[in-house]
């Protein structure tokens, strides 16, 4: 199939950008890389009549970092953000999972900011801005905005974006050389969608898990924070009794769902199987 006709425009500004969004509202979509966007078009998933083309919009693309934050442009591409010093730096989480998304061809033209607006559940992104405490840059005609990642994924294909706002960058704090990260994640095959993924990092003191963020996605309409595995993990009497607690956790926490990649029981074995794995990535700077 192909997609139904639309209505196309090319912004050369943020402010540009805003003032269609704001015209156009609902009946519009803005198209950046495109990765996700098209297959939905051409799928006749979705109807826009007005496509709102971002990429003369050099100012929304880019990586910067100062003392305490790493702002990276929602039209930056996902291969300069694989390829980033500053990212490999400050952002190991980030650095480790992105070579999951996706295939090469796909993270050339993908974007950070498409795969965050388009809010698939079974995306590596959103799930890592979760377990990073990312912050998500948003303005429209009205003004600017910042939206916690716990805040801004809200289902579904569903996020906190207003119809006349543009995510124009994310903001992420620079964790200190105390904090430890993993990233696992199980798919049929490399570069499709995570049947189940799950994203961690954690503070360690003493070689003692002392605050951590466990993340999992493919699991529900949402990347989930699991609160109470992280709860189990600090307590626990070592790392390896902290894993098993937290793995336990799951089975009264989590009810994914079945369809035709897996049942839900299939789906709750592999989400505790992979946070075993990610957790154990840090197991030498425990005891």
């Amino acid at each position: 199939m192909k997609a139904p006709a639309f209505q196309y425009l090319r912004a050369r500004s943020t402010a540009e950008a805003c003032a269609m969004l704001a015209e156009f509202g609902e009946d519009a979509r803005i198209i950046a890389g495109g990765q996700s966007l098209m297959p939905i078009l051409n799928m006749r998933l979705a109807n826009p009549a007005t496509l709102i083309d971002i990429n003369p919009i050099a100012e929304l693309a880019g990586i910067a970092a100062d003392k305490s934050t790493v702002c990276i442009g929602a039209l930056t591409r996902y291969r300069d953000i694989e390829e980033s010093p500053l990212v490999r730096r400050h952002l190991g989480l980030i650095a480790q999972a992105m070579p999951y998304v996706a295939h090469a061809a796909i993270r050339n033209r993908g974007t950070l900011g498409g795969s965050l607006a388009a809010a698939d559940p079974a995306a590596e992104m959103p799930a890592c801005c979760l377990a990073l405490d990312a912050s998500m840059i948003i303005e429209s005609t009205r003004g600017a905005r910042s939206v916690k990642a716990d805040a801004f994924f809200r289902g579904t294909f569903e996020t906190a974006l207003k119809p006349d706002e543009l995510l124009i960058a994310v903001e992420f704090p620079i964790p200190g050389a105390e904090w430890r990260h993993g990233f696992a994640e199980f798919s049929r095959r490399r570069g499709d969608f995570a049947i189940v993924g799950t994203a961690v990092r954690a503070r360690i003191e003493a070689r003692r898990v002392a605050e951590a963020r466990i993340v999992l996605f493919g699991v529900g309409d949402r990347p989930m924070r699991m609160t109470r595995a992280e709860r189990a993990l600090v307590v626990g009497l070592d790392h390896k009794a902290g894993i098993t607690a937290a793995q336990a956790t799951l089975d009264a926490d989590l009810v994914p769902s079945s369809d035709n990649q897996a049942s839900a029981e299939t789906r709750l074995h592999l989400a505790r199987v992979l946070l075993g794995r990610a957790l154990a990535q840090f197991q030498d700077a425990v005891g």
